[in-house]
């Protein structure tokens, strides 16, 4: 795991119930290890949105971790952008997703990297 520049975003993992931890934590690493991979996602910031760990790419949009009433924890991206419609036409059926805002986890478990690497990818170079 990739150490915390900003102690504000460490403490906000922190702050999250075990389960829920654990699982923005995988998200994180697969949000990190896909900007790695591409050039324009660079340089990543790592900063607090609304409270919870944000993810900003010089050409993308914006993408959060954190909970969600319906579900342990969640990925969220931009609600008026087309990521979710896109992601759900790609892989119509896969993922438990509320509107057009967040794709929806109870367990570490269901985060699939081919899957939902792609439409990370997709949200760190949306605006290219």
């Amino acid at each position: 795991m990739k150490p915390f520049d900003d102690p504000s975003v460490a403490s906000a993992f922190e702050a999250m119930p075990p389960q829920a931890r654990a699982g923005a934590l995988a998200l994180r690493d697969l949000i990190l290890n896909t900007a790695e991979s591409l050039p324009a996602a660079n340089p990543l910031r790592e900063e607090l949105r609304w409270g919870q760990p944000a993810y900003l790419a010089p050409k993308g949009s914006t993408i959060r971790l954190g909970a969600h009433k319906s579900a342990d924890f969640a990925l969220f991206v931009h609600c008026q952008s087309r990521l979710i419609g896109d992601f759900t036409t790609a892989f119509p059926g896969e993922d438990r997703i509320d509107g057009n805002r967040a794709i929806l986890f109870d367990d570490p478990s269901q985060i699939d990297e081919t899957r939902h690497g792609w439409l990370i990818a997709r949200a760190l170079t949306y605006h290219l």
